[in-house]
């Protein structure tokens, strides 16, 4: 899909950095085209994204030319058809939903075809010419929601036949979606091709999990807030878990998950997302660069994951899915332990955790500190201090601390500070990652997409365990479905030092 529209406009999409050139035009088209507009994603994630952009203002009825490009022969009628069911539709805002729609055209073409990417170049083209942008002022953005198969030809094409000219400030960027190849070798193969066409700072490598408003906030909350600069590390803190849990299994896309399993889907790249802002030290700016850097040097501190320290699972009926082998060797479920060899968190465990058909749904990350020595009122047993960022659903963050129970008695008793979004922040909408993330490539923002050196320090991470999963030399554990996942899970949590709290559970605050 294709957006075209005139910047700018109280300079609410132009990136700063070209208001330093005087011989800039005032006005110039950015064109956002989506490959792959008649998928699921394009159709559940990128046109409402864009539609609820539309809605806020960052994108002008007046301004905006909308493109959907694919290989499926429809029109554009079939286009907003299919369309219209994502979009967040009421009383309200139909007349909006409408005029959004009224914005899209499609075209319809191969992925490896000259013919269709000139014809996509030139409607494009029209539309820019349409708004008097000077040539070389325009900007492309293309946004890859395709299997990464495709993305060397895809590449190829847009090189040859839609590239925007720059000497007037215009650029042309890439957005490609995960999974960025599937161990080290592909990932660098699939990088090579790509880096042969465009320069880093033409690519974006999008992980919705960085989009997320909470772990967006994760470098405010460690670097703006006093209280918590002498205590995280390795002195104060025990064990830090991170966890991605769904209540349902594969559900129509088992052939599809079974080529990549749990780690590839969910912890080699969301999971160790969320661990290196965790993790990482202070950079020396908010500048994309400086941030990335500091992550890259938390994946290189990694020390190699241990087996004993690895705890696979599969869900009993995975296998039924007429898409997934019956000997399949692939995860729903994984628990492992990660080490950094660094001065702040010698002898921490950061401990993964993600998994399918399980007996909850939440994302969550937990900081659990260590006893408090010369427990002089005996209630070590009833939990450990813990602080807790829920990243979904019901947004939270929340400190568990042990506070004396009301009443005559000196009895103590486990409670929480807690920050709880939906009640603090009545009536504030939460942005949804795509959004947030699709306007920072705009805006040329790349501190929430992953560097090349990045991605490539992640799957040195993971690859040599991924080859002794495919090859069979570790099995996952079945487990029911509904449950907390295999049992050896949970003393893999308790051998690592994790101390569960009995007898307390969160409840989110009602308005």
């Amino acid at each position: 899909m294709a957006a075209s529209w005139c910047i700018e406009k109280r300079g609410s999409i132009r990136n700063d950095s070209f208001r330093d050139n005087d011989n800039i035009p005032e006005t110039g088209c950015l064109s956002i085209i989506v490959l792959g507009a008649s998928g699921d994603l394009a159709k559940k994630k990128t046109f409402p994204a864009l539609f609820n952009l539309y809605r806020q203002g960052f994108l002008q009825s007046n301004e905006v030319h909308i493109f959907g490009y694919a290989r499926t022969k429809i029109s554009d009628d079939d286009l907003r058809s299919r369309i219209r069911g994502y979009l967040s539709q009421g009383k309200e805002n139909e007349g909006e939903v409408s005029e959004f729609l009224q914005l899209i055209k499609y075209v319809s073409g191969s992925y490896d075809s000259a013919e269709g990417f000139t014809s996509l170049d030139k409607a494009i083209s029209e539309h820019e010419f349409s708004k008097n942008s000077t040539e070389g002022s325009s900007r492309r953005l293309f946004y890859f929601a395709l299997p990464p198969s495709v993305y060397p030809s895809v590449c190829r094409m847009i090189k040859s036949y839609c590239m925007n000219k720059s000497d007037l400030g215009g650029w042309t960027r890439i957005v490609v979606e995960k999974p960025f190849g599937k161990d080290l070798a592909s990932s660098e193969q699939l990088s090579s091709q790509i880096g042969e066409l465009f320069d880093e700072p033409q690519i974006y490598r999008i992980d919705h999990y960085l989009g997320k408003e909470l772990v967006q906030n994760l470098l405010v909350l460690r670097f703006a807030n006093r209280f918590f600069l002498p205590l995280w590390n390795r002195d104060n803190i025990d064990n830090i878990q991170i966890v991605f849990r769904e209540d349902f299994g594969t559900e129509g896309r088992g052939g599809y998950f079974d080529e990549y399993g749990i780690i590839r889907d969910i912890i080699q790249n969301h999971l160790l997302q969320v661990l290196c802002l965790v993790a990482m030290e202070k950079p020396v700016s908010q500048k994309p660069e400086h941030i990335r850097d500091e992550k890259v040097k938390v994946l290189q501190s990694m020390l190699p994951i241990e087996d004993e320290e690895v705890v696979l699972g599969q869900y009993e009926g995975y296998k039924d899915d007429p898409t997934v082998p019956n000997n399949s060797n692939t995860p729903t479920f994984a628990t492992m332990v990660l080490r950094i060899h660094n001065e702040r968190w010698e002898g921490v465990p950061f401990i993964m955790k993600a998994g399918k058909a399980l007996n909850s749904r939440k994302a969550e990350i937990r900081v659990q500190f260590k006893d408090v020595p010369g427990d002089i009122f005996r209630c070590q047993k009833q939990g450990r201090n813990e602080f807790v960022i829920r990243l979904q659903p019901s947004e939270a963050m929340y400190m568990k601390l042990t506070v004396k129970k009301p009443g005559l008695e000196m009895s103590t008793v486990q409670s929480e500070l807690d920050l709880s979004y939906g009640q603090r922040y009545q009536g504030v909408v939460i942005p949804e990652a795509y959004e947030r993330l699709i306007l920072d490539t705009i805006r040329g923002d790349q501190q929430h997409f992953v560097r090349r050196d990045e991605l490539k320090a992640a799957w040195e991470i993971f690859t040599p365990l991924l080859h002794r999963i495919d090859n069979g030399e570790v099995k996952p554990i079945p487990y029911k479905p509904g449950s907390r996942g295999p049992a050896e899970a949970d003393e893999l949590l308790q051998n690592a030092g994790y101390v569960q709290t009995h007898g307390y559970i969160w409840i989110p605050p009602t308005l």
